[in-house]
């Protein structure tokens, strides 16, 4: 076991328990068109961790996935229909949405994709048109 703090949440029935270690590469809000699609609100907590420190430790095999893009691989229990995280391969990041760890210190730093945005929000954070150069975005900001 890692000496690095470690939070635990999971799915909306608890048969899925997902364990997360050390500290997150980013945290913040996602406007995007698929996280709101997927999400099924205006807008998406988010946190992002290297894969490592990412586990399921219970439900493994009550977690299904779908790929809408090679980008993107979306996880949620089979039981409850509870979203989970989202593996982001080309990224080499795992999101874990940030309702599933509610326990974790939820601190966002940025909203990306808010050139999309439904829901305009006001709170002082940087608001990327898309994402970070270093993600693969432009890296331009935008006004709130």
């Amino acid at each position: 076991m890692s000496s690095d703090k470690e939070t635990r949440g999971g799915c909306f029935c608890g048969t899925v328990e997902i364990r997360v270690t050390g500290k997150p590469t980013a945290m913040g809000y996602c406007h995007c068109q698929s996280c709101r699609e997927w999400s099924a609100g205006p807008v998406n907590a988010f946190t992002l961790w290297p894969p490592a420190a990412v586990t399921i430790t219970r439900g493994a095999d009550q977690v299904a996935s779908y790929s809408k893009t090679e980008r993107s691989v979306r996880k949620w229990c089979k039981k409850c229909g509870g979203h989970l995280l989202t593996e982001h391969p080309t990224l080499g990041v795992v999101d874990v949405f940030a309702a599933v760890i509610p326990s974790f210190p939820f601190e966002p730093q940025v909203h990306v994709n808010y050139a999309s945005a439904v829901l305009r929000i006001r709170d002082g954070l940087p608001k990327q048109k898309d994402f970070p150069t270093e993600m693969g975005g432009s890296g331009l900001s935008v006004p709130e």
